[in-house]
């Protein structure tokens, strides 16, 4: 019989829920980071129209207003912000829009038994699946169970996942999150990731190591 998926405390379920909330590419609540790029249009004002990069301090220029800070906002606070500075001295009641053009500020690891491991950039939403395609599929030796850990309120959490589960859809395939690390378990495991993958159930919630 098939494991149940775990079921997390009320705390670290919470926990797991708002991280979700702040840093998945594309939830309402993403907020930007350094590097990230950013597509700016002023209503009816084309000089306005850019699309900038944000800096590794944090922020990025703008013409009539200088530097805007934007990483650790959401797109709403940026929009706000710039409105109110164009409005105080240039515009009357400016529309804003910014909208995220590249995630270069959230990055997952894929390890272990695929053709090209190595750190990648979330440009939008990716699943665990997608994840593994970028890093050039899955070596013959790879065991068939995919591991994720991520940090949960400062703590390493674990999920392990079946390939012929999500390929099949007889489990979701899940979304990432920036910092993940995606590790593929081979037959020629060290004995410390055997025991975890050994002895971590297959679920598709989060379990603290």
């Amino acid at each position: 019989m098939a494991a149940q998926p775990a079921s997390l405390p009320a705390g670290e379920a919470a926990a797991v829920s708002a991280l979700t909330a702040v840093s998945t590419p594309g939830s309402d609540g993403y907020r930007v980071g350094p590097l990230d790029v950013l597509n700016i249009t002023v209503f009816k004002v084309e000089d306005l129209t850019k699309t900038v990069q944000v800096s590794e301090s944090g922020s990025f220029a703008f013409p009539l207003v200088g530097d805007i800070q934007a990483a650790g906002r959401t797109v709403s606070e940026i929009e706000k912000d710039l409105a109110a500075k164009l409005g105080s001295n240039y515009l009357r009641n400016p529309q804003v829009t910014v909208l995220v053009k590249e995630y270069n500020s959230h990055r997952i690891t894929v390890d272990g038994a695929v053709n090209k491991p190595g750190v990648f950039p979330m440009q939008g939403p990716m699943s665990l699946l997608q994840s593994i395609a970028m890093a050039g599929g899955m070596q013959e030796v790879a065991e068939g169970t995919i591991l994720v850990f991520r940090r949960v309120d400062g703590k390493t959490a674990v999920a392990k996942f079946s390939v012929a589960d999500l390929r099949s859809q007889k489990a979701s395939d899940p979304d990432l999150q920036a910092g993940d690390i995606v590790t593929i378990p081979s037959s020629d495991l060290k004995i410390g990731m055997r025991y975890i993958f050994q002895s971590v159930p297959l679920f598709n919630a989060f379990m603290l190591l």
